[in-house]
């Protein structure tokens, strides 16, 4: 086919599109705050969300998620006074935050499920993780290792409800380059702020108190704030559900939905590969975040020769201080997609900031390894999160695809933490050689980003990731043909088999992840 009849076939398939799915290209406002009223209904409700309700769903979202990133930060920045109190050792420490990773492994894939099919679970959740945050909160009052144990599995319960029906949520009103990412930088963004500022105050309220525990009171008092602004999302979702009949993708003409009218577990097993090539990035790069996140207050201590109230705030800036790059980031990607170069400079930046903290251990070194860690970081989960949806061919099960992506790093942190305790307690509490494990994760980042950005030239399926806004929204036609050829023939049955020895694996790396928590459990870490 000539360029010229591919780009007459491409203006027909928009047309085609654009008659599909009629809604999708009507405006949502008229730019004076009145809403433009639908051409078509369904049920007596509008089949076009005003911006104005989208923009209040984010806002809402975001309070929720605030609350949640702070109670995040707070118990990597009290790893050393943690060890202290409750006299525990690093493989214990260990075992303490594996729990929670331990349960999320057990049952994310059925929340996620679970999610796109009945949509968001987000107010039992946040219910479920106060208690949870209480009975911590607890246990550090009465100094009790195991009782702080069972408080994190408490709250890890209610974790897993709220990780996926969030990022559900914007999927459901938000297409891949027509909003998604910049409304996922958005609330990154503002969570960063919220990890910072709970990092950050953890062992300054631990001093001023006298008490660390008043550090977890304090992480309750923001989770009944969370409670609040759910239980207003609540009743607001349930508004939009009366007036509103939903969105559609504009690209592809796909209906945007956030529950299902059954569950769809033969699409949550057909997942394509492009999807697996994403979270294996992720393997990588985000178990090489979280596992360096929680340890970098105490290497901050021991590197730079400071107190715990200090290196708390060195650390806090390493991770979060990137927060105005990633809404912007998110922006980027909108707009310009390369969603595989993205994940290059990420990866590069991740590997040098752990190269540096590995063979750099001046406190010069260990300095540019936090700033560049900043940089880095601010990198992934927004284009990780927005690669994950973007290669997906159905928005329904999105909730089960992003409960994939926990699955894997959950199962990676526990493996990690549990070796990295034991390696830090054989060599007399240093991170000298626990760091060179970060750098073998940080290089297997670079090593896959750099065949996903080869392969990006040649294959659709994967470069598509590459896209722009006005590429996206001239081949949509294109996305629907190869996900018709993924379903059918010879292709088809190929592309399942790849999924189905991914799911597998995935399935081997829970198992592995499993054993070697109880190992930590039965060799006497939890005594």
């Amino acid at each position: 086919m000539s360029s010229a009849d591919q780009e007459r076939a491409d203006r027909d398939g928009a047309r085609e599109r654009k008659d599909a799915v009629g809604v999708a290209a009507v405006p949502a406002d008229d730019g004076s705050g009145a809403s433009v009223r639908s051409a078509r209904s369904e049920g007596g409700r509008s089949m076009v969300v005003p911006l104005r309700m989208k923009i209040v769903s984010i806002l809402m979202v975001t309070a929720i998620g605030f609350g949640s990133h702070w109670s995040s930060g707070v118990t990597g920045a009290m790893k050393s006074t943690l060890k202290k109190q409750l006299h525990i050792n690093n493989a214990q420490y260990s075992v303490l935050e594996a729990s929670e990773d331990f349960m999320v492994t057990a049952l994310i894939l059925v929340s996620g499920a679970v999610t796109d099919r009945i949509g968001g679970a987000m107010l039992w959740g946040n219910a479920i993780f106060s208690v949870g945050a209480i009975l911590i909160a607890a246990a550090t009052t009465v100094r009790s290792y195991k009782f702080m144990i069972f408080g994190i599995i408490v709250q890890s319960l209610g974790d897993i409800a709220t990780q996926v029906a969030q990022y559900k949520v914007f999927s459901s009103w938000f297409a891949p380059s027509n909003g998604f990412a910049s409304t996922l930088g958005f609330e990154l963004g503002i969570g960063k702020i919220g990890s910072f500022v709970g990092k950050a105050t953890a062992n300054v309220i631990a001093k001023k108190t006298g008490d660390f525990s008043w550090v977890y009171w304090t992480a309750v008092f923001m989770n009944l704030f969370t409670n609040v602004a759910t239980l207003a999302f609540w009743f607001f979702t349930r508004w939009c559900d009366r007036h509103y009949s939903g969105t559609a993708d504009p690209a592809t003409g796909e209906k945007l939905t956030e529950k299902n009218k059954r569950f769809e577990f033969g699409k949550m097993l057909r997942l394509p590969w492009p999807f697996w090539c994403v979270i294996l990035f992720s393997l990588f790069q985000t178990s090489t975040a979280i596992v360096f996140s929680q340890n970098a207050t105490e290497l901050a201590e021991q590197r730079f020769n400071i107190d715990a109230v200090t290196a708390g705030w060195y650390s806090a800036m390493s991770q979060y201080l990137g927060f105005f790059l990633v809404p912007l980031i998110g922006i980027f990607v909108d707009l310009l997609g390369n969603r595989l170069t993205l994940m290059l400079v990420c990866g590069l930046g991740m590997l040098l900031s752990m190269c540096l903290a590995a063979w750099g251990s001046t406190v010069g070194g260990t300095a540019a390894s936090f700033g560049i860690y900043a940089f880095a970081l601010a990198f992934g989960p927004t284009v990780i999160i927005d690669g994950i949806r973007t290669s997906m061919w159905y928005q329904e099960v999105f909730g089960s695809g992003y409960a994939v992506k926990i699955a894997v790093n959950n199962s990676m942190n526990i493996i990690v933490r549990i070796v990295t305790g034991v390696i830090q307690d054989r060599d007399n509490n240093s991170y000298d050689n626990v760091v060179v494990v970060y750098v073998i994760l940080a290089a297997g980042s670079v090593v896959v980003s750099v065949v996903l950005f080869a392969l990006g030239f040649f294959s659709v399926d994967l470069g598509r990731l590459q896209w722009t806004k006005k590429q996206r929204l001239r081949k949509g036609n294109l996305i629907n043909e190869r996900r018709e050829k993924f379903e059918s023939g010879e292709e088809g049955a190929r592309n399942r088999r790849v999924s189905m020895g991914f799911f597998v694996f995935l399935l081997f790396l829970m198992a592995g992840a499993w054993a070697a928590y109880f190992w930590g459990v039965a060799t006497g870490n939890n005594d």
